[in-house]
């Protein structure tokens, strides 16, 4: 179990120019290099390893672009932002997930009552958003991990088959009784938001910052496969089931991110609204065991135990990524980072350098 943090541990440092630059939603290691996610870009930034030049313990820069339109054809426009919020990498993938979630406009200072009125009654739905791809991994000639569209070995990067409007995912959601009322209410709003991403083999967990259900937070389970140049869902068992829910408990939190280690799952979780409260790390034990052994439709579990809570402040510092630090980096001790949303002045350096956390597991 996680339960000790290192501040401010680890250094990320872009460029005027970076696709991703402070608001960070997902991170990934290959190696030695990381990947990262920001939810006001439409692709992913990748970092090298630098040698520390503070009292950080780990430096990464150098940073590279990967636009997600060089690599799929989009549903929205190549600018339009994707709300990435969820990213793995297995078997020589990159999987990443919007958020599918609508987005409402805020009021703003400078604007009167009416048009302030109007502005938050505004509902809107970025076509990028409703975004499900595996990416292929591949080296260049000198050695560095790139996501390129087809690889050499005949891999091609892929997206669930939809448009701008619904995919797969959002039709067979519709219908669903605990889910498909929430579909057309905005993320933000405890309506529908994708926020985490795990994978294994070719199912998938999918974590939702929201809806809440009574305190119940909800991973989605799902199985792809490539079809006709997308991906497709495919039915979990011989009666054509093809999404299975599983409701945690997580004290009412909603889930922000997840993550594997051996059969245990990791959720990162915090408030659903837009709200200053708790942001916590869980286990699942054995959650894998469970995956594989289970034939519910929908499920409940309460066996997750609480590990370590995460700082954040008033509108600044909320924990969003968690990742496994690979063993070379890590040390003796296996260790995860901690990435985080709207940075504060004390996460920050400058206006292009960011700082993340170490979780230390004893």
């Amino acid at each position: 179990m996680p339960n000790t943090r290192q501040s401010n541990a680890v250094r990320l440092e872009f460029s005027p120019g970076s696709l991703v630059q402070t608001n960070l939603s997902g991170a990934a290691f290959t190696g030695d290099w990381l990947w990262v996610a920001g939810d006001e870009a439409c692709g992913l930034d990748r970092l090298r390893r630098l040698d520390p030049v503070g009292h950080e313990a780990l430096r990464f820069g150098d940073a590279h672009d990967f636009p997600l339109a060089d690599l799929l054809d989009l549903p929205g426009a190549r600018d339009e932002e994707a709300d990435l919020e969820g990213m793995a990498v297995t078997d020589g993938w990159m999987w990443v997930v919007g958020s599918h979630g609508l987005k409402r406009k805020n009021a703003k200072p400078d604007r009167d009552h009416a048009d302030n009125a109007k502005r938050l009654a505004k509902v809107t739905l970025d076509k990028n958003r409703l975004l499900l791809a595996c990416l292929p991994l591949e080296p260049d000639s000198q050695g560095r991990p790139c996501l390129v569209r087809q690889a050499q070995d005949g891999r091609r990067a892929l997206r669930l088959k939809g448009d701008g409007q619904s995919n797969l995912l959002t039709r067979a959601l519709a219908a669903d009784p605990h889910l498909g009322p929430y579909m057309s209410i905005p993320g933000k709003d405890n309506g529908f938001d994708i926020e985490g991403l795990a994978v294994y083999g070719r199912r998938l967990l999918l974590g939702l910052r929201g809806p809440v259900l009574r305190g119940w937070s909800a991973l989605i389970e799902i199985e792809v496969e490539p079809h006709g140049g997308h991906l497709r869902l495919v039915p979990l068992d011989a009666s054509g089931t093809l999404l299975r829910k599983h409701f945690l408990q997580l004290d009412g939190l909603g889930i922000r991110d997840l993550h594997f280690s051996g059969d245990d799952l990791y959720v990162l979780a915090g408030p659903t609204m837009v709200l200053n409260g708790d942001i916590r790390v869980f286990k699942w034990p054995r959650a894998k065991n469970v995956l594989r052994a289970n034939q519910e439709a929908a499920r409940f579990e309460s066996s997750l135990t609480e590990s370590v809570e995460l700082p954040h402040g008033r509108g600044v510092n909320r924990a969003e990524a968690l990742c496994d630090l690979p063993s070379a980096l890590g040390g003796d001790k296996p260790r995860w980072l901690v990435l985080y949303d709207a940075p504060g002045p004390d996460r920050r350096e400058g206006d292009y350098t960011v700082f993340g956390d170490l979780l230390r597991r004893d």
